[in-house]
C-alpha cells in the first residue's frame, strides 16, 4: 500500500520517539510479567501497585495512579484484585476517616520481596553490556524527556 501525500508523507511510525518509547514499555512489561505472573497469578497492573505500595505505602487509589500513570479504571480493578487475594490491606486515614489508605498485607509484603530480586535481575540483564556511563546518561534523558512532557502539558493546559 502506497503512502498517500499530505501531511503525514514524511512521517515513519517506526522513527517516531513516542512510539517506539511505548513499544518498548509494552515489551519490557511483558518480559518482566512472564517472570511473575505464572508463580504469583498477578497480573501487570497488580504488580505496578504492589511495587508502588512496596515503596511508598500507604497510598489512596487516586496516589497509585498518579504514580504509576495508570488511568482509574484500571488501578480500581488491580486494587479491587489485591484485596479479593489478600494482598492489599484497607485502613482508614489517620485525620480523615472519609479518605481510605492501601497498604501491602503480610502476604502482600511476601510476594513484593518476591518479585523485586526478579525485577533488579532482569534489568541486570537488560542493561548488561551499558557502561555506568551509559545508565547515568539513559537516565538523565528519561529525565530530560518527563520534564519536558510536563512543560508540554502545562503549556498546553495554560491556553
Amino acid at each position: 500500500m502506497r503512502r498517500s501525500a499530505g501531511a503525514g508523507a514524511g512521517f515513519r511510525l517506526e522513527a517516531f520517539l513516542p512510539y517506539r518509547l511505548s513499544v518498548l514499555a509494552n515489551r519490557l512489561s511483558r518480559a518482566f510479567a512472564r517472570r511473575y505472573q505464572d508463580e504469583f497469578g498477578i497480573s501487570i497492573a497488580e504488580w505496578r501497585v504492589i511495587a508502588v505500595l512496596g515503596s511508598f505505602a500507604p497510598l489512596s487509589s487516586n496516589e497509585i495512579g498518579d504514580k504509576t500513570e495508570m488511568d482509574k479504571a484500571k488501578v480500581s480493578r488491580a486494587v479491587a484484585a489485591l484485596l479479593k487475594a489478600g494482598l492489599v490491606a484497607r485502613e482508614g486515614h489517620p485525620t480523615d476517616q472519609r479518605l481510605i489508605q492501601l497498604t501491602l498485607s503480610r502476604q502482600g509484603r511476601r510476594v513484593y520481596e518476591a518479585i523485586v530480586p526478579r525485577a533488579l535481575a532482569l534489568e541486570m540483564e537488560l542493561t548488561q553490556g551499558l557502561s555506568r556511563q551509559d545508565l547515568r546518561r539513559i537516565h538523565a534523558l528519561l529525565d530530560q524527556l518527563g520534564a519536558r512532557i510536563d512543560a508540554v502539558a502545562q503549556d498546553r493546559g495554560a491556553t
